[in-house]
Parts: structure tokens; sequence; C-alpha cells
């Protein structure tokens, strides 16, 4: 007689629900009608980590939302697609569109899957402005009272995979828009600085892009953009120029 004790073989079932539905049809839209490449890099989150850490106190005083790191990537990846307006990008029949303003969907979490409500006009947004918009669609995304309206339009979408430890991944595209950046968890990491070995909170970024709209060289030098503007904050306030150069009027 076999002493192994038979453990349950019971299996749960359920009905997949209408937003389940739809989002599997729509990625599975996004796989077959476009021609997405991912392309990554790292960047070293020192300076935001110490200014949140210097400022946060006074900052959330005078504004009344804490500093994330949300509102840096919002405001660098806006720098840049005005820099690379082709990211900013979307096909409508036989036109390519490039709005000159910048809408940036910011994936959320919740219980029943993924919603993507849009920040306006971040072009115009202080750090202050996205943070407290971030908070409020955010709030009404976990309350399930997000509007067609707030999810309506985007021509850019941000996803932090970070939250939940992520290391890397490549984002879908969330049509009709060209590009779709992937944040990721933030990791203690040996890189060489000046010839010396130095331990940096680093996190890795990933952009996926469509590329009948986006070609490689605008989508590396876009991830390099904004790597240049999250690890030197200051430039954002300079339309991503170097205050060098601002300064000397060169």
């Amino acid at each position: 007689m076999s002493s192994v004790q038979s453990g349950s073989r019971e299996v749960k079932r359920e009905s997949i629900s209408q937003l389940r539905k739809k989002l599997s049809h729509r990625l599975v839209s996004v796989k077959n009608e476009t021609a997405m490449l991912t392309t990554f890099n790292e960047v070293d989150m020192s300076k935001i980590i110490s200014l949140r850490k210097k400022y946060q106190e006074e900052f959330t005083k005078v504004h009344g939302v804490k500093l994330g790191f949300m509102s840096f990537f919002t405001k660098a990846v806006t720098e840049a697609l005005q820099v690379f307006p082709k990211v900013n990008s979307m096909i409508d029949g036989d036109e390519i569109v490039t709005p000159r303003f910048v809408d940036v969907g910011i994936a959320v979490q919740t219980d029943k899957g993924l919603m993507v409500p849009v920040l306006r006009n971040t072009e115009l947004m202080s750090l202050a402005d996205i943070e407290k918009q971030i908070v409020e669609l955010a709030e009404k995304a976990r309350k399930f009272r997000l509007s067609i309206e707030d999810m309506r339009g985007g021509s850019f979408t941000i996803t932090n995979g970070g939250v939940f430890e992520s290391m890397l991944s490549t984002p879908i595209l969330n049509p009709p828009q060209a590009a779709i950046l992937g944040m990721h968890n933030i990791v203690e990491r040996p890189v060489a600085i000046y010839g010396k070995v130095e331990i940096r909170p680093i996190m890795y970024v990933a952009l996926s892009y469509d590329h009948r709209l986006v070609d490689g060289r605008d989508s590396v030098s876009f991830l390099v953009k904004a790597k240049e503007l999250l690890e030197e904050p200051n430039k954002m306030l300079l339309g991503g120029q170097d205050p060098e150069k601002v300064l000397l009027g060169i």
C-alpha cells in the first residue's frame, strides 16, 4: 500500500470579464497590426533620489502631494517628445498625425485590470501639477470612477513595472500611439564612473515603438534624451538645454 498522500485535484472556473475580453482582443491586434520593436537603456537615479530626499518635506508642505518618480519621467518624456516629435505621432488611415501637444497616459493597475488615464498638455505642467493629476486620476481608477473622457486619446504612454519589482520588460504599445516607455525597479548596481567603479541606483528603461512610424535612430535618440534629462533634472527647466551653454549663450 502506497504511503503517498493524495492532494486536492479541484480547479476553479470563472467567466472572463468583458473588460478582460476587450483587453485581450486589443493586445492581439497590437501584435498583428504593428511593427513593434523595443530599445533599452539605463538611468542613474542618483540626482532624482537626492532631490526627493532633500526637498520632499517642503514640496509636500507647499503642494499637498508627495514628490514621486513618475512626475520626473513624465516631464522628461514630454521634453524629449518635443525634440523627437515622430515618437509622439500616430497613424490615421493614410496619414501620419503628429500632435503639437503632449498627452501622456499613465498606466494604473486596478482589481479589474490595467487602465490608462491621460494627463493632457503635459508640456504646460510643472512637476507639482503632474503629481496632483496623477494622484487624482489614480484614485479615480482604483475606485472605478474613471470616465471615458479620462482615458480618451493620449499621444504617449508610461507604464511602471517597478512597483511590482520588475527588473526589465518589453511594454506593449497602446494603439494608435507610436511608443510606450516602461519603467522598472531601482537597484544598486556597480557602474564605471570616470574610470572608477561606484555603486549607483540604476533603473533599466524600455521604449517599445511602432517601426512603421519611428525609425531606430529617433527611438534610440529619444530614449537617450530622456535618460539625459533624468540624470540631470535641472535641464528640464530649460527645454532640455545645457544650463552652462544657456548661460554662455552658445
